[in-house]
């Protein structure tokens, strides 16, 4: 872990507010990431990138907010992917966006409000079946 990988998280992510310290490292040739907290092995997110999955993806930061990550030109957008066994019941969340300001390597999660996005959105495209059936 580098110190260009650490982001400080001020008010900690929800439910974990006490964890302000989070490295966030990317895999490579993939549009994943993980969020790994500094002081707890333990605890890390699996992130992706919305907008390969979503392309139309799109909110607006309110000013408070930019000005909170000291937003002035450069953002990141990550989503927390939750993985399941069953590959194709996937989700990621459109909802709760974590913006990140790479320029001051701070970032919060934040909740999309009066937005028409919900916390477990497929990340995988529903495939037409070519028999009319469930599962093909």
């Amino acid at each position: 872990m580098s110190d260009d990988q650490i982001y400080r998280f001020p008010k900690g992510l929800p439910g974990f507010d006490e964890e302000t310290e989070f490295a966030l490292i990317a895999m490579e040739e993939a549009p994943f990431w993980y969020l790994q907290s500094v002081n707890n092995q333990g605890l890390s997110f699996f992130l992706g990138d919305p907008f390969a999955f979503y392309p139309s993806y799109e909110f607006e930061l309110s000013d408070d907010e930019a000005r909170e990550l000291k937003i002035h030109s450069e953002v990141l957008i990550r989503c927390i992917i939750t993985v399941r066994e069953q590959i194709e019941h996937t989700t990621i969340n459109l909802l709760a966006p974590i913006v990140l300001n790479p320029a001051r390597q701070i970032g919060k999660q934040i909740v999309l409000h009066n937005a028409p996005y919900h916390t477990k959105h497929s990340l995988l495209p529903e495939q037409p079946t070519t028999d009319g059936k469930d599962g093909g």
